[in-house]
């Protein structure tokens, strides 16, 4: 691996701001003798994602929103790589739901790595808010081709391309009724017994209650792969299923180790958390469950060493499988219409009772974690095969140490877990939303047919 692409992943890491100025400082000094190598650097793209990712921290994006904002991304720049890499990829168009066939470039000399990251961009930029918030990124990026010695001609072209590209990803985009979804009518609370209300700090009303009607990516519907109903609420029965699992959840908050604070703190992925001291409030953030994700996609690229084609490939199949998933998952969710742990214990048992992580405004069956978690890990275990060993390190810049896994599959058992030690799930939350996960992952890997 070259010395640039090991400045980059560290930089990445890092979460440096100013990434590709200083990478653009190394070529000033020492032009490199071919650009090939560094923007057909895999890890260039995984640079490139991660700016995305960090937009949308910034701008608090709820999960089910941020998994649209990487997928029409990433289907962007994928779609510029199969145009340019027909013998090895298909074009999505006719695969994914409403998406039609994409131009093909006829225009002279062009680079389809640049191409896909400034389609990937433009998207990005186009599904994300602030206006404009990604295209400086993309002067940069050129920028980083010049300097990197690519022809003026080639880079017009490439532009061009990713343009055309990217107008009609954008088109597709608007057609998912997300606009329609913003002016829908607002959540309206069920006052029923073991119903969902809103939950402490905040009160927030119930998240994108209207997420299942936005159109899917490779699903017939929302409720394709519907789970089974969860466990009748009844807390009068000390046999039953509810009943003892909300105790599970309680004794497991009450006595938790260091080592399950540690996993419920990994994967928290909170992207609002509300603090609440005295009359003080204020909000942390990080990046949303997607985004983990997206980021272990990232470390897998990286320690697999795939090509750039293989990079992005991975990227928009998983991202294809994480915003299935938060679409079947939020179906089910408004649904059942299932009360919270922490609910049910501060009216039934303990009025101070609190979980160690935030509850989020959303009911609670299944879980959101389980779900996308589990269908994220059957799309890499497809690509990067089982028993795939990796460190991931995402959340370093949060302070939380890293955790090592020894497969995508078991990543996304303890992904479920932790909101178990969190306190905010019940166990039958993350055992139904694992397969229900697992089910639009394979949903995914049987329908797309993106390598050949």
């Amino acid at each position: 691996m070259s010395e640039v692409a090991v400045f980059l992943l560290k930089a990445w890491q890092k979460k440096s701001y100013l990434l590709l100025i200083a990478v653009n400082s190394i070529f000033s000094c020492k032009p490199p003798k071919n650009y090939i190598s560094v923007i057909h650097d895999p890890l260039l793209y995984c640079t490139t994602v991660k700016r995305l990712n960090d937009i949308v921290l910034e701008n608090n994006f709820p999960p089910v929103v941020a998994s649209r904002n990487y997928v029409y991304a990433n289907v962007a720049a994928y779609e510029v790589i199969a145009a340019g890499y027909d013998s090895a990829y298909q074009s999505l168009a006719g695969q994914l739901n409403g998406l039609e066939t994409m131009p093909r470039w006829e225009g002279g000399e062009i680079d389809y790595p640049l191409a896909s990251m400034i389609a990937f961009v433009i998207v990005g930029n186009a599904v994300t808010f602030p206006e404009g918030s990604m295209m400086a990124y993309r002067d940069q990026l050129l920028k980083i081709a010049a300097d990197a010695g690519m022809s003026n001609l080639c880079i017009v072209n490439s532009t061009k391309y990713a343009d055309t590209v990217s107008a009609r990803i954008i088109s597709w985009a608007k057609k998912d009724h997300y606009l329609q979804t913003r002016s829908a009518e607002k959540y309206t609370v069920d006052e029923e017994e073991g119903r969902w209300i809103p939950t402490p700090p905040m009160y927030a009303p119930g998240m994108e209650a209207h997420w299942m009607d936005i159109r899917p990516m490779v699903l017939d519907s929302s409720s394709e792969c519907k789970p089974p109903p969860p466990p009748a609420f009844n807390l009068k029965d000390t046999n039953g299923v509810y009943f003892k699992d909300l105790m599970i959840v309680k004794r497991t908050v009450d006595n938790l180790t260091d080592s399950q604070r540690h996993v419920a703190d990994f994967w928290d992925d909170n992207p609002f958390n509300m603090i609440v001291s005295g009359h003080v409030m204020f909000a942390t953030k990080k990046f949303s469950p997607p985004g983990h994700w997206m980021n272990i996609t990232g470390i897998a690229a990286y320690k697999s060493k795939a090509d750039f084609a293989t990079t992005v490939y991975a990227y928009t199949e998983t991202s294809i499988a994480l915003f299935d998933a938060f679409i079947s998952c939020w179906a089910e969710k408004y649904r059942s219409n299932f009360i919270r742990p922490e609910t049910v214990i501060n009216k039934a048992y303990d009025q101070d009772w609190r979980p160690y992580i935030q509850t989020p405004p959303f009911p609670s069956y299944t879980s959101g974690h389980s779900v996308i978690s589990a269908a994220a890990a059957e799309v890499m275990t497809k690509i990067y095969g089982d028993n795939f060993s990796y460190v991931d390190t995402s959340s370093i810049e949060f302070g939380i140490p890293a955790r090592s896994f020894t497969s995508f599959r078991s990543a996304a058992l303890e992904a479920g877990n932790s909101r178990l030690y969190g306190g905010i799930h019940y166990p039958f939350d993350l055992t139904q939303g694992n397969l229900q996960g697992i089910k639009v992952g394979n949903m995914v890997i049987s329908r797309l047919k993106m390598k050949k």
